[in-house]
Parts: C-alpha cells; structure tokens; sequence
C-alpha cells in the first residue's frame, strides 16, 4: 500500500486473492461513486474504489486553478489542430485551455455512433464532478409520478417522501446555497444564503410572477456561500465567486468527490482507491448464485486482476455502468448481469439544450454587481404539473442570467485607439440569456449495445450509441422558445433573439437510463434500492438507474439515492441478507 501525502488514499497493486477482497467495491469515483465511498466507509466497510482514469488530488492537481488569462499559451482557446482532433470532446460546456485535462480526447476513447450522439466523459479520481455544473434541484413529486400519471413511461418504485430525507443528508453535507421560495414543483431544501439576484433579474422575477404566477428564483448550486462546521472540517471554505470552478477550486468552494467525499471517507482508513482500473466485468459465481467481485485491466500495462467483495456499486456513470453490466455474461446470464427483462443499455434518455432565447433591455445603466456570479437563476418549470396542459407531455426547467457586455460595440460600432478603450472601460446594456433544461421520454428505442466487432485498447467491445430525438421533444422545444420570447416581450426586453441550436444529444452530459428502477422484475433492472432484481448484492445508483429524466438537474438526485441505498446495504450486510 502506498499512502498519498495530501488526502490520504491508498493506492492498492497486490495481485494476491487475500488482498485483493474487501467488504464493498464502488465502481467510478465521481459523484455518486464519492458518496458510496463515504457511506459505506463511515460504517465501518472496507472499500475498494476502482477508476479507470489517473489520480487527481485535491489542489495538487489543479494546474489552471489561479492561473491568470494572458498565462495561457492561446489565451484560453484550443489551437486547431487540437480542435480538428478532437471535434467532439472540444464542443462540451466548460471546455478550453483552463480545463483540457480532465476531459477525454476523442481518439483515446472510440464508440460507434448509429445515431449522433455527443458522449462527454472525463476519466480521472473525482471523474465529472471536477467540471460538473453544480445545479442542485430537488425533483418534486411531480416529476416521480408523471411518467405513469400520463402514460408515458414506467412508474417509479419510489416517491419524493422516500427521498427527502436522503436529499437533506446530502444538501448538509456538501453545501447548496438557495433560498426556501415555497414552489410546489421544486420542493425547499437544506440551503445556505444565496447569490442574489441582480436588477434585472429581479425585475424579471417580478414580471413573471404578476403576469404568469411562474416562479423565478434564486440558483441553488453546489457552492459554500457560508461554510458550516461540517464544511470546514472537511477542509473546505468559502467560495470566492471566481468563477472558474471547472479548473478544480483551491478553496473547496464547490462540491467535488475529490475535495469532499472521498478524502473523508479516507479519514476512517477504510479506503482504497485504484486508478488505471478499466472495469472489464463483474464476476458472477454461478454456484453461489451471486457476484463475487470485479475483473479490473491495468490501464497502463493491461494487467487483468480480479478484486473480490461482498457487495458492488456500480457508479461508472450511466452509459459506461451499462456498457459494465452488458459485458457481464456468465451461463446464468447470457445476455448481461440481471438482464432477465432484456432492459439492459434501453431506455436511455438525456435533458434537452436545444433552445435558448437571448434578449436586450434599456435602462438600469445605474447599477452594475460586483461579482462573477458561479450560480444562475432558475425558472421552475410551469408545464404538465397537476394535469397535463400542452400537447407534448415532461416539463422544462429555464436557467437564466442578466449580464452587462464590456463596452458598447453594438450597431456594428468599430473603435480604434482612445475611442476603444474608452468604450472598453465602461459597460455596455444589460442583456439576459435563457437556455432550456428539458424531459426526454425513455424509449426502448433510444439504447445502447455492445458492438459485435470493434473492441477499445484492452480488448473490451465498443458502446454502439442509437439515441435520438422525437416528436415530444420537437414539441417542447417550439414551447419553451414561444414561451420564453413571451415573458421577455412582456417584461420589457427587446430584439428578441430564439434559437434552436440543433444540437445531437449527449451535450447536455445528463445521459440517464439503461437500468431503470422498477417494482417489476420483468420491466426493470433495478428494485427500490437500487438492487438489481436478480443480484441482489449489487447496487446501481448513477444515472443508469433513473425511471425518467424529469426536468431537475439529476446529479444531487443520484447522491440521495447512493447514499440511502449505502445505508441500506450496510443494514442488509449486518443482517447477513448480503
């Protein structure tokens, strides 16, 4: 074992049958791999954490973290080479010079793309939650009971009172700044103070309130806005409204396993970590009619060694964790571990981005803010609530932002000299910019499989992607866009600017499904527990688990349910069930 200096995490290389078995494996390192982690170690289990990307360390491994715009070599922008290289992964929200690192390059991890499909991946200890957009909404009751209220999609075996509970051991633990507004559909939580809302924002929070009774309110993100006890104990402290969380923050000032979850569960020395592990497959004992433990390939040396368990979480995130499962197979299990209902790598979903609606206002030149806001308002969703109101059925979250441009360039103005820094030195109008988060339907249709004849690096088969669009979302989207230009009209805004960007999915980063929950065995993978149905000691609580993709952002929802089915396998494991 070797023990890293700055967080404590043991780097475990035995080969041998003894020390390669623990009480649990956590398959992924990223957010909901971090809390099945700090769960599990709390209580005492010995924990193997397998990640198929390096180590990162807190701070240690944050190059660009202070690193100022003129110290980049291209300022901040990706050289075309890079670009022409890497078309797809260069397209991701938060992608640049700063942050390059933690994301993959297109050539080092192949899939095969029947349909287009933007398959963003950062593969490193910490995983996406490095770069992350740190959005924490609550889903509502709404959101777990519409898919069988209208009929278009299976019924989640649990409801938001099952939840709740886990939600607020979570919100208390990594920090979410909010405010408790009272909205029916977005249910309050355990916040700290929120960023405020500035002039216009405000201004529109009111305009939409009087005309609509829609509900603008202030983000709740993932960022210490005033640190607790729990908070500094784990060595965290303040956000400093930066705004370059993407880069790793050196205050802790925003949720990540790398700053938060797994260097506490290091504390209680029952953790370890094992970077360069490329999951092969998980191992089923067809005597013992259950998993024993993980079939792991060195990244480096392709290595094959086996790691045992009582217990496994699949945490690699939603498509990887199916891609795990599919390649699983055993006598017992020809088709994938647990796949008796053929659901394995189906219903695969994602959050529509397409649209967005950009506007200008006269006036409030007499106010400004004073920092780099890392939250934005959230507009909660308005549509298909109690009953369903338009012709299309889900609902969307709106993120917004109202922002000054630096200098006032616009009419096609061009400035040369003492004009230009004039200009540059004083801020232009105010502006405000929407973006759609929206559900998708879950469709046997949109899935993933195991390709039949192409295979990555270590000789494991390629995901093939078919996931795409349908006429609900086409429906949403041309709402959302005749909405959002309403409100703006008649809050005042003006040139009015609604865009569908036509992007394919995957951008979003919220890929979700692949091994739904489910209270039926011959419909689902997943019980309420988020135990496979037919191998009840392993557990799946990433977004391969989700139902439906509701219109919340997922990310604190999988650490809810992590962290309440942590609980409950330890209680399971005592009881000797597993």
């Amino acid at each position: 074992m070797i023990e890293s200096d700055s967080s404590r995490v043991n780097i475990n290389t035995g080969t041998g049958s003894t020390e390669n078995t623990y009480d649990a494996i956590v398959i992924g390192s990223g957010i909901s791999g971090g809390w099945a982690a700090k769960e599990l170690c709390e209580h005492g289990v010995k924990t193997l954490v397998l990640e198929r990307g390096r180590n990162i360390e807190h701070l240690k491994d944050y190059p660009t973290m202070s690193k100022d715009p003129w110290k980049f070599q291209h300022r901040g922008q990706m050289t075309k080479d890079f670009l022409k290289e890497n078309p797809l992964i260069s397209k991701a929200a938060g992608f640049g010079e700063g942050t390059a690192h933690f994301f993959v390059k297109d050539k080092d991890h192949p899939y095969e793309q029947e349909k287009p499909f933007d398959w963003i991946r950062g593969y490193q200890v910490g995983g996406k939650s490095i770069i992350w957009g740190r959005a924490c909404q609550r889903w509502s009751n709404f959101e777990f009971t519409a898919p069988s209220r209208y009929g278009y999609g299976l019924d989640w075996p649990i409801r938001y009172d099952d939840v709740a509970p886990w939600y607020s051991h979570v919100e208390k633990f990594i920090g979410v700044c909010g405010n408790n507004d009272g909205v029916e559909g977005m249910p309050d939580g355990e916040f700290l103070p929120p960023f405020d809302l500035n002039c216009v924002e405000k201004h529109l929070q009111q305009k939409v309130k009087e005309k609509y009774g829609r509900h603008l309110v202030q983000g709740r993100w993932a960022h210490l806005s005033e640190p607790k006890d729990i908070h500094t104990e784990q060595g965290r402290g303040r956000c400093l409204s930066r705004n370059l969380c993407m880069r790793g923050c050196p205050y802790g000032g925003y949720f990540s396993s790398v700053s938060s979850t797994l260097p506490w569960a290091s504390k209680t020395n029952n953790l370890t970590i094992r970077p360069f592990s490329v999951v092969h497959s998980v191992i089923y004992d067809e005597q013992k009619e259950k998993v024993t433990g993980v079939r792991v390939i060195d990244t480096n040396t392709k290595v094959i060694t086996d790691y045992f368990a009582r217990i496994i979480f699949v945490n690699a995130s939603a498509l990887n964790s199916s891609l795990i499962l599919l390649n699983s197979t055993s006598r017992r299990f020809p088709n994938g571990l647990g796949n008796d209902s053929e659901t394995l790598g189906k219903y695969v979903g994602f959050h529509l981005y397409r649209g967005s609606v950009s506007a200008d206002i006269d006036g409030f030149e007499d106010t400004y803010y004073y920092v780099r806001n890392p939250t934005e308002p959230i507009l909660a969703n308005y549509r298909n609530l109690h009953k369903q109101d338009t012709d299309y059925v889900g609902g969307f979250t709106t993120f917004l932002s109202a922002y000054r441009s630096r200098g006032d360039f616009e009419q096609g103005q061009v400035a040369i000299g003492e004009d230009f820094k004039n200009a540059a030195s004083l801020p232009g109008g105010w502006k405000v910019h929407m973006y759609m988060q929206g559900e998708t339907i879950l469709k046997e249709s949109n899935h993933v499989r195991l390709s039949t004849d192409k295979k990555d690096q270590w000789g494991i088969p390629l995901l093939v992607t078919s996931v795409g669009y349908d006429e609900n979302d086409e429906k949403m989207i041309k709402d959302f866009l005749m909405e959002s230009t309403s409100m703006l009209d008649s809050a005042g805004f003006k040139n009015i600017r609604a865009k569908d960007n036509k992007q394919a999915p995957g951008l979003d980063i919220h890929e979700m499904g692949g091994m739904r929950m489910g209270a039926d065995p011959k419909t689902s993978m997943l019980n309420k527990w988020n135990q496979l149905h037919h191998c009840k000691n392993v557990f799946v609580t990433d977004g391969a688990c989700m139902t439906s993709t509701g219109n919340q952002s997922p990310s604190i929802l999988y650490m809810a349910l992590t962290a309440r089915a942590a609980n409950f396998a330890v209680e399971e494991m005592k009881k000797g069930n597993l």
